[in-house]
């Protein structure tokens, strides 16, 4: 038996510009199909970029029709999707770093950033998490970026059945090796998966990494990709071992 397929879409964004973003998204999305993928996770604020300082002007409730598109197309896939944005919410008068869960059967699911960088804390509000999600037979349990960095959010999400952890980030060249040692530990320390979505290009003032990654449950690195730009990672796992591959997406077609 074959899990379902997983991917990271490392994009580059276009700060500010949601309905270029979104085309973008609908590009990836593509790929994404093509390779059956059943579950695909979109960067940290992948729809605005990291705008920090436009995140009050274009924060969006979670029903909004802007989002409709990617509903859809969700929906004709069959494919769980992971795309990210400042989000509005009731007792929150600025808005939440947050990732909207567009479901197959049409429905979506909300997952907010709980644990802010340094300096967050000036536009957005800390969240509240989210409800494990699944693909197939594999409960999953998303992190936005700082959370992983805090010991008790992945070994919460472990304990709560998780068997893949994905991290929707923003990672910087210079944060990238103790940033991908700390994921690749907490794969090993709590034996699931985790998969890293990070952007493919500057944004928000910062210099993307790129380099997107993959490690199984014994901390073993499956696939990665090998720098920036906007490139689709891809995982399945066989009866006996995960497996993936790296695929460059063409945004402007």
């Amino acid at each position: 038996m074959t899990t379902p397929v997983f991917a990271a879409a490392q994009c580059t964004v276009r700060a500010g510009d949601l309905a270029g973003n979104i085309r973008r998204h609908l590009v990836f999305m593509r790929a994404a199909r093509r390779h059956g993928v059943r579950c695909l996770v979109f960067p940290e604020l992948s729809l605005t970029g990291y705008e920090l300082h436009l995140a009050d002007a274009l924060a969006q409730t979670t029903d909004t029709p802007l989002l409709a598109p990617l509903h859809a197309y969700a929906r004709e896939a069959g494919m769980t999707t992971v795309v990210g944005l400042p989000l509005r919410s009731a007792g929150h008068d600025r808005p939440l770093i947050g990732a909207v869960v567009l479901h197959p059967d049409g429905t979506s699911g909300v997952h907010t950033k709980q644990h802010l960088h340094t300096g967050e804390d000036r536009y957005v509000d800390a969240g509240a998490g989210g409800a494990l999600l699944r693909a197939g037979d594999l409960p999953l349990a998303l992190a936005i970026c700082a959370d992983f960095g805090q010991p008790a959010h992945a070994a919460a999400a472990a304990q709560a059945g998780a068997g893949l952890y994905a991290a929707s980030v923003l990672v910087g060249n210079d944060g990238y090796p103790v940033d991908s040692a700390l994921l690749q530990g907490l794969a090993r320390r709590h034996r699931m998966a985790v998969l890293m979505a990070n952007h493919g290009g500057p944004t928000g003032g910062w210099t993307s990494a790129g380099r997107s990654a993959f490690w199984d449950e014994d901390g073993r690195l499956v696939a990665a990709v090998p720098e920036t730009g906007d490139r689709l990672l891809v995982v399945a796992r066989t009866d006996k071992r995960w497996e993936g591959f790296v695929e460059p997406v063409d945004v402007d077609r």
